[in-house]
């Protein structure tokens, strides 16, 4: 079974898709920490890698590669892990209001909110812009996913939780997707 969970920065992918892939024994794969990696095998901040991955379309496609190859039981988590991990039993969305997502990455970080404010924006600008131009991608078109959370009003326990009950129930009735 393979599950995606998507979302803004900051809204709390990586910790929810850690957290279920370690319950369920699952393995996991983050496409923002090979991003991330990408950065700083560059020498860049995340700023300036978005800027540069504007202009070099391969950095997209290279994660986007090793998200469409993932086999297996496997949680991955990425802006656009929904969208490019086809062969998805489950897709979730997490989200949350700016503020809350900033206020988190800022705290994580250890940084100023403000810097971390345009850095979020700036990053999410650029990204909406790839992922339309590069797939045809349009980020906000949540009609993708089976599940969308607000995690500024659940808890990570809760989160979790409620992902792990619905995986459980799923692999026990044999359904992989959703019954309409």
């Amino acid at each position: 079974m393979l599950v995606t969970i998507s979302g803004d920065h900051g809204a709390g992918k990586s910790v929810v898709a850690r957290e279920l892939a370690r319950r369920l024994g699952f393995g996991y794969l983050s496409a923002g920490e090979i991003f991330r990696r990408m950065a700083e095998e560059k020498g860049m901040d995340l700023r300036e890698f978005s800027e540069y991955a504007e202009k070099h379309p391969e950095v997209d496609r290279e994660i986007d590669r090793r998200l469409s190859e993932v086999k297996g039981e496997v949680v991955v988590d990425g802006r656009l892990s929904g969208w490019m991990v086809r062969e998805a039993d489950l897709r979730v969305l997490l989200t949350a209001p700016l503020e809350v997502r900033v206020r988190r990455i800022a705290e994580r970080e250890g940084r100023d909110l403000e810097e971390v404010r345009e850095e979020t924006l700036i990053r999410e600008r650029s990204e909406r812009k790839r992922f339309k131009e590069l797939y045809g991608i349009n980020i906000d078109d949540l009609s993708i996913f089976d599940l969308v959370i607000n995690t500024s009003r659940l808890g990570v326990e809760e989160e979790v939780e409620m992902l792990e009950k619905l995986v459980e129930g799923r692999r026990k009735s044999g359904s992989r997707k959703g019954v309409r």
